[in-house]
């Protein structure tokens, strides 16, 4: 494996002497006021439908992010402490280009979802793992793991052609993205934070130091993803879908971008795309590509966790080569 230029990571500013308030005080704050209030509080949305649908939908992307989340972040951190870099220099092919269908198919021991392999890939890139072979893992193990194809079994009973579909769409998608890195990918566009150093410390501290930092940073961009997800579906008509389902072509790009909207874990989104049953098969395979791949919160957390200029120039590139590949599949396998 090539072991490609570090990725530009931000310096921090020195910080200022004596005792700072820090976002895990603010955060345990909160926490400890909305226990306190939680009454008079849950009383006051049940007032409001709209409101208390937002809390619903947000409520429920934390419950079904968090868990895979802090497994993502478990796993990075033992990554950062516990593997030497040596072991994926022999892991991967030092070709480039085959790293990135070998990164791309090892998603599949992974049960986990989106939220936790945004970590893990950023981890893989401290390590010295080339970004195309990182990249590729990020969007191919939310789709491709035995959990996610057999929630689709599940949800798609008697329809065995959706599950190969679905994982063939996407590890497809996933190696293209590995590709297109490594042709027009820059090293400068990602910009990854500065982690608090490790060296010096013992395992379990430094472990300890990985994962607070980790699940504070990506988690806040988690919080906004929910957020922008909840609002979403609050705000956009249910009756609309249905008039968009009847055009093939306006009902895969309806499809494509509701799973981006909506967030729902890869877990959970076939029984979704399942209940979409006014659209086509192909229109359904669309949300479940697209959405492991590009929702708001995986935005957010790849902003969090990669930078601004990557996660601009990522998700929409992302977003087109899945619908593509994703509409091709469908109209071969489901059709």
């Amino acid at each position: 494996m090539t072991v490609t230029e570090r990725p530009h990571v931000h310096e921090p500013e020195t910080p200022a002497k004596g005792k700072r308030i820090g976002s895990v005080e603010v955060l345990a704050v909160l926490l400890v006021l909305l226990v306190f209030f939680q009454k008079p509080i849950a009383a006051w949305i049940n007032q409001y439908e709209q409101l208390r649908t937002w809390t619903t939908v947000f409520v429920s992307v934390m419950v079904q992010a968090t868990p895979f989340l802090v497994f993502g972040v478990a796993l990075s951190a033992t990554i950062a402490v516990f593997v030497p870099r040596s072991f994926w220099a022999k892991a991967l092919p030092k070709n480039p280009a085959l790293a990135v269908p070998v990164a791309s198919c090892a998603g599949v021991i992974l049960p986990g979802c989106e939220c936790g392999s945004v970590p893990i890939a950023g981890s893989l890139i401290r390590r010295g793992v080339t970004p195309a072979a990182a990249l590729a893992f990020l969007l191919a193990a939310p789709a491709i793991n035995p959990v996610v194809l057999a929630a689709t079994a599940v949800a798609f009973q008697g329809q065995p052609e959706m599950v190969v579909a679905r994982g063939a769409a996407s590890l497809v998608v996933a190696m293209i993205m590995g590709w297109l890195w490594l042709r027009l990918g820059k090293t400068e566009w990602i910009k990854m934070p500065r982690r608090p150093e490790l060296d010096g410390l013992s395992k379990g501290r430094a472990f300890w130091a990985a994962c607070r930092h980790d699940i504070i940073h990506a988690g806040g961009f988690l919080v906004l993803g929910a957020m922008a997800a909840s609002t979403i579906n609050v705000i956009v008509p249910e009756k609309w879908l249905l008039t968009l389902a009847s055009n093939e072509l306006v009902a895969i790009l309806a499809l494509a971008f509701l799973a981006v909207l909506l967030s729902i874990c890869s877990e959970a989104d076939a029984f979704v795309a399942k209940s979409l049953s006014v659209f086509s098969p192909t229109a359904q395979l669309v949300f479940m590509v697209v959405g492991p791949m590009v929702d708001l919160k995986l935005i957010s957390m790849q902003t969090g966790v990669f930078g601004r200029r990557f996660a601009f120039r990522f998700a929409p590139a992302t977003f087109v080569i899945a619908v593509v590949i994703a509409s091709i599949t469908g109209l071969v396998l489901l059709s």
